[in-house]
């Protein structure tokens, strides 16, 4: 079971924030060329990008690149972005199948003229408009290395003409929309119900990652390596969930053991889909974990 939980996004132009990426514990660092980069250093921001790919996947994070959906500046992202240690290319403002057609088969020449194997780098989809929501469904079609899609809240409002309120009430039928579309197409739902801005906010970034994971989101993305602890929190099974649904698992396959598909636990039923998702909640506890594991030796192979 693939784990991303948090994935934090990064200016690759600010050495003091890569040179401490590996450190943060989160799943994912997007090194990011679009919003967080001005013009003016867009040139000099993409030739940090290889350097940095391999300084911050140094206890095992995956690496996305956040590139420019713009072509001015498409194709030279890209190919700044495209390396045997990335993971994806983090596509934004995603409105039409051409959107992901282009990038694919641009990834697909530079990964042959590179030696890096057919179809290793993924594809990250972020839907920032109305438009693009409408067309998620064509846009999945059109791809063969799509393995998450998520959604840009505060673009989004902005394309409303709204202001992002704490509870996410302006959000709720896209997410839910995102997220029903990703899971008919089997790929991950990444996001929160609310904004990602307010990182000093612990308490509503926790409330609005904590609604994003009841909706089916499986992670999200972050701006502050402060929020990358409670997104790890809320997107893994708590104690009491691992306890009890091991105890489901139990009481189920008893039942299975003498002939029946159904029994009962603390006065409610336990039948096959309360069992699959029990075995779901321990499947990704036991992925979560070796996460941990694989974070904490590499930190001490580095520290050694």
């Amino acid at each position: 079971m693939r784990v991303q939980r948090s994935l934090l996004i990064l200016p690759v132009n600010v050495p003091r924030f890569i040179e401490k990426a590996h450190l943060r514990g989160a799943d994912a660092i997007v090194l990011d060329l679009e919003d967080s980069i001005p013009l003016s250093q867009k040139d000099s921001a993409r030739e940090m990008v290889k350097e940095s790919i391999g300084m911050v996947r140094r206890t095992g994070a995956e690496v996305f690149v956040r590139v420019n959906n713009d072509p001015v500046f498409f194709e030279k992202d890209v190919a700044a972005a495209v390396d045997p240690g990335l993971h994806a290319i983090f596509l934004p403002k995603v409105e039409s199948s051409d959107d992901v057609k282009r990038t694919e088969r641009l990834v697909a020449r530079l990964e042959s003229e590179r030696g890096i194997e057919k179809g290793r780098i993924k594809l990250s989809l972020h839907i920032e408009s109305p438009k693009g929501l409408m067309k998620m469904q064509e846009v999945l079609a059109a791809g063969t290395r799509i393995e998450s899609m998520s959604l840009g809240m505060d673009d989004y409002c902005l394309e409303l003409g709204v202001e992002p309120s704490p509870e996410g009430t302006e959000l709720f039928l896209p997410l839910v929309t995102l997220v029903t579309v990703c899971k008919a197409a089997e790929i991950s739902p990444i996001g929160i119900l609310g904004s990602v801005a307010g990182y000093k906010d612990r308490d509503g970034f926790r409330k609005a990652a904590e609604r994003g994971r009841r909706l089916g989101c499986t992670g999200a993305f972050c701006i502050h390596p402060d929020q990358v602890d409670i997104l790890n929190s809320v997107f893994s099974p708590a104690e009491d969930q691992i306890i009890h649904a091991k105890r489901v698992v139990h009481v189920f396959e008893e039942a299975l053991a003498k002939g029946r598909a159904s029994t009962t636990l603390d006065d409610r039923m336990v039948d096959t889909p309360v069992y699959k998702r029990a075995l779901k909640v321990l499947e990704l506890a036991e992925a979560v974990a070796e996460k941990k594991r694989l974070h904490a030796e590499a930190l001490t192979r580095l520290a050694g």
